[in-house]
């Protein structure tokens, strides 16, 4: 889950990527980069934290030129250093400067192809080092002095053959234009806007259309899976949509936690669709659970809210917003390391102890993963003197690894894996557990946007929509992305940059 900007102006953009960004800050906290061109050279300017901390005047003041990308990082896998951080760059063909939000499930394959076959160096463990290099390998073979609309076409249909998974992507080639293309899936997002600047058409591609709202630019359209865009140096835009493509399935959890509710994502409301998950919950609540003497409705800020809000209202039981956000606490889900997920959650969120005290309080959540949180927030509830405490969950339990680019692979530290919602509730905390139904969660999309009828809902199913994630694939990466695995190299990291300094 990071967030990606691209555009094309006819002023310089920094400032919007910049603004852009900052709108998209939510989906990344760990690193920032842009990267802007002007004449015939590239400008990158990148680093560790939030936007704020990674640009100042005089870094914004560097990155001149009118074309420009931009990335917000959270670590999927790996370290958090500087050098996983994007933008990246390769000088062969043509100059290529590259990013990427998603993750690649036959990695090792191309990694070992890009050795052997392309004689391509790498020089961190990203996958979007991996797929730039695909993608300039791609272009290599092409052979052109000048690339045309076809050949960058031709080279993304190599990239779609040669990777797999989850992914979006804005790049930038020297003296050609700038490319934005889409996973064959649509399982990652990425929509695209103008504006009107001095009678002329300025870009932007985009992880959420919030980030183009900030600037003026006006929504046109979500790419379509396997749809690339081309808009060649002069301004003029090409389009194609790879003949490899398959039904869309956007990514279920963008709309459950992910994306921002002012965000439209394939057609669908963000906000509609969290009240429409509330709706669906409040029904189930009627149904099933109508014996609950339940005084209160508290959500888990923030994205929970508009779910809450919902259940309350047709439940008709008193709505209180009872936990106070530290908005300088980032968000806990993206945070590299089980100890300081729950270090933050107390400093985070601070109870109101009166909406506690003696009632029957029902905590609604957005998703339950670790279970980190809401161990914690169930504690912190019955600590303020809570009778009983009820969790309904506005998704269904994450039983499954994500491995198309949000930060939940291992199987071990999902919180729901092996257990009955019964044993879940016990294990939390709770009085009684309340989870949303699948096709229930579906529905909610469906009903802001009948088009959208099919999703990646790997995470609540095990069913991975690219067809080729196995038993075998799934223990590797749980090796590889496990809370050890990220501590170990979160302190090699650490050893790495005291060497460095002292050398």
């Amino acid at each position: 889950m990071c967030g990606i900007v691209g555009v094309f102006g006819h002023n310089p953009v920094s400032q919007v990527i910049f603004d852009s960004l900052s709108m998209l800050q939510h989906r990344g906290q760990d690193a920032a980069g842009i990267a802007t061109y002007f004449d015939e050279r590239f400008y990158l300017e990148k680093g560790n934290g939030l936007i704020t901390e990674v640009f100042d005047a005089g870094n914004m003041a560097r990155l001149l030129g009118n074309i420009g990308i931009g990335h917000v990082r959270y670590p999927t896998a790996g370290c958090a250093s500087v050098a996983e951080a994007q933008p990246f760059y390769v000088n062969s063909p043509y100059g290529i400067v590259f990013a990427h939000n998603g993750n690649l499930t036959n990695v090792a394959d191309i990694v070992q192809s890009l050795f052997e076959t392309d004689m391509r160096h790498l020089n961190t463990s990203s996958d979007s080092e991996v797929m730039l290099n695909v993608f300039a390998h791609a272009m290599a073979r092409r052979g052109a002095v000048k690339p045309n609309e076809f050949d960058i076409f031709a080279a993304v249909e190599e990239v779609h053959r040669r990777c797999k998974g989850g992914y979006a992507v804005v790049a930038m080639i020297a003296g050609v234009g700038m490319v934005a293309f889409r996973d064959l899936n649509g399982i990652r997002p990425l929509v695209f806007g103008t504006r009107q600047e001095g009678g002329k058409t300025e870009y932007m591609i985009a992880s959420e259309s919030v980030a183009l709202q900030v600037s003026g630019f006006k929504l046109e359209h979500d790419l379509a899976p396997g749809e690339v865009i081309f808009i060649d140096h002069n301004g003029e835009l090409f389009n194609h949509v790879s003949l490899q493509a398959h039904e869309k399935a956007p990514c279920l959890f963008e709309y459950v936690y992910l994306a921002r509710p002012d965000s439209t994502m394939d057609g669908a409301s963000v906000y509609q669709c969290r009240i429409n998950m509330g709706i669906k919950l409040a029904e189930k609540i009627k149904r099933e659970w109508s014996h609950l003497p339940i005084d209160v409705i508290i959500p888990i800020p923030s994205t929970s809210r508009i779910a809450a809000q919902e259940i309350a209202t047709r439940l008709n039981i008193p709505y209180r917003d009872a936990f106070v956000r530290n908005r300088y606490v980032g968000r806990t889900f993206i945070m590299p390391g089980q100890a300081q997920r729950k270090q933050s959650i107390r400093r985070k969120l601070n109870p109101i102890p009166q909406a506690f005290q003696g009632k029957n309080v029902m905590l609604v959540d957005d998703s339950i993963v670790r279970g980190t949180t809401i161990r914690e927030i169930v504690a912190m509830t019955r600590e303020q003197g809570a009778k009983n405490v009820y969790v309904c969950s506005a998704a269904p339990p994450v039983r499954y690894p994500n491995v198309y680019g949000i930060d939940m692979p291992a199987r071990s530290e999902l919180v729901a894996t092996g257990k009955t919602v019964q044993q879940l509730a016990k294990d939390i905390g709770a009085d009684e557990l309340i989870f949303q139904d699948l096709e229930d969660l579906k529905d909610s999309i469906t009903e802001a946007a009948p088009d959208l009828t099919h999703f990646d809902t790997s995470v609540f199913d095990g069913n991975y929509v690219t067809g080729d994630v196995t038993e075998e694939y799934l223990a590797t990466l749980e090796k590889q992305r496990n809370d050890a695995a990220k501590h170990t190299e979160d302190v090699a990291s650490h050893i790495t940059r005291n060497l460095s300094s002292r050398l």
